[in-house]
């Protein structure tokens, strides 16, 4: 991948005259090459990774993964389900991937049972949908190559013999 590539992929808050001094790039090469993979659709987005366990209640919140397993369509494949399944505004991320299911989701939910209402009512019911397997995260260590560290403090009490 493209050295500006990587610097942004890494942090997208670092601006086109860090960009440069770290390539030895010009600062005008760097926002012309910049601007060409925003336009290009190279560069989609940029974002911010935010550990929710922090910012919301334990119990307002649920993601889960759903494994999927589909009937492919005549001369459109996957394609077809799979943007029928992704529009729905619980899909967060829609994957195609090899294995027992075709489909890798993760759908998101105020809690457990919008969640799977979701999964009983608009997923599973789908023509061309054959399974589900849901998957609930529980708590997140890592994600996108970052920690998510939290300092823990310990509830239970210290024995001493």
């Amino acid at each position: 991948m493209d050295e500006i590539l990587d610097i942004l992929a890494g942090d997208a808050r670092v601006t086109p005259v860090e960009i440069a001094k770290m390539t030895g790039k010009s600062k005008d090469a760097v926002q012309k090459a910049i601007k060409k993979y925003e336009q290009s659709g190279v560069i989609v987005q940029y974002k911010t990774l935010i550990n929710h366990d922090l910012v919301r209640e334990s119990n307002s919140f649920v993601r889960a993964l759903i494994e999927v397993s589909v009937t492919p369509q005549k001369d459109v494949g996957f394609d077809h389900i799979a943007e029928r399944i992704y529009s729905f505004p619980e899909v967060v991320s829609c994957y195609l991937v090899s294995g027992t299911y075709d489909l890798l989701l993760i759908v998101e939910g105020e809690n457990i049972q919008k969640v799977s209402n979701f999964i009983a009512s608009k997923l599973s019911p789908m023509e061309n949908v054959r399974g589900t397997a849901t998957h609930f995260l529980l708590k997140k260590y890592k994600e996108d190559g970052h920690v998510l560290k939290q300092k823990e403090t310990s509830k239970r009490l210290n024995i001493s013999y």
